[in-house]
């Protein structure tokens, strides 16, 4: 899967504002998992309600690594109760597969159209290294609505979040 295939994949239908939650896996997917996981958040997304209400929403693992989930709240506002049967979807798929979906310290680039995923203490030998670099792209999992999903989720490192925290080039980004 490439980035440009996000606009392929991602509902275009859903608002810019629609509300979006990345969970990043601590390990690719295989294929017959991936089709697994894809079916389960299908039959949860499609059965979503917040109050009663039925949520418009919308969720797929991509890059075989990350679960993102997006909800329309035009009509239904997701609240507490219903963002907690999402994560309790993330949380049986992680005892199921035997992964974790919270783990803020693995952070993940694209290297060669492959989600590559590293421990954030060896981002800086990484660089070192020459195995990555200010324009590898870096997944920055905090984006909240489709709009921040769709132009930074996959950004160059020396523009990203974790830019301040490392040294490239010699110097600090």
């Amino acid at each position: 899967m490439l980035i440009e295939d996000l606009n392929d994949i991602i509902p275009q239908d859903f608002p810019d504002s629609a509300r979006v939650w990345i969970y990043q896996c601590s390990r690719a997917f295989i294929e017959k998992e991936e089709k697994e996981v894809n079916e389960q958040l299908y039959q949860f997304y499609t059965q979503w309600q917040a109050h009663g209400a039925p949520v418009r929403g919308w969720a797929k693992l991509l890059f075989r690594q990350f679960i993102v989930v997006i909800a329309d709240e035009s009509d239904v506002e997701v609240s507490g109760c219903s963002t907690d049967s999402s994560v309790r979807v993330i949380k049986s798929l992680e005892r199921q597969y035997d992964v974790n979906f919270f783990d803020r310290m693995m952070i993940t680039f694209l290297l060669k159209g492959k989600a590559e995923m590293l421990p954030f203490t060896q981002v800086q030998y990484a660089i070192d290294k020459g195995y990555i670099d200010g324009d590898t792209l870096l997944f920055n999992n905090v984006a909240t609505t489709k709009k921040e999903l769709m132009s930074t989720w996959l950004v160059p490192l020396s523009k990203s979040w974790l830019a301040n925290r490392v040294t490239l080039n010699g110097t600090i980004a």
